[in-house]
């Protein structure tokens, strides 16, 4: 799924200047834990979270997470968006909870992690977009 139709979709605000509209994510991670973004997610794919401080942006780099949705409409630091825009990430802000923004996205066909087939962690963002409405 392109990250522009995830922005419609959760009718979120674009907070970096890394944003990509045609960018595909291969799925989706939803966590406030770090150490379950790192066990559960795949690379290429789109987090969701709660968390706002830079730890978020650090695991994303580790994870090769394609773009960051914040939910609750919380709005990371200066800290957090200037991090994101040196590591390429693009942010989101959503005013949906973690649990709304996950089923508007499931429900138009972006699934999960657990979807994604194999342990590639170097893949390239985009390769494989799992639901890919094209």
């Amino acid at each position: 799924m392109r990250l522009d139709e995830i922005k419609r979709l959760l009718k979120a605000e674009v907070c970096s200047r890394t944003y990509d509209p045609h960018l595909l994510v291969r799925g989706a991670a939803a966590a406030d834990l770090m150490s379950d973004v790192l066990t559960f997610s795949r690379a290429g794919a789109l987090l969701l979270t709660g968390l706002i401080n830079p730890q978020v942006v650090r695991t994303a780099e580790v994870a090769s997470i394609a773009a960051v949705v914040f939910v609750r409409g919380k709005c990371p630091p200066e800290e957090t968006i200037r991090l994101a825009e040196e590591n390429g990430l693009p942010l989101l802000i959503t005013p949906f909870t973690l649990f709304t923004a996950c089923g508007r996205l499931h429900a138009a066909g972006l699934r999960g992690c657990e979807d994604i087939p194999g342990e590639d962690r170097d893949a390239e963002p985009g390769e494989v977009p799992i639901g890919s409405a094209e």
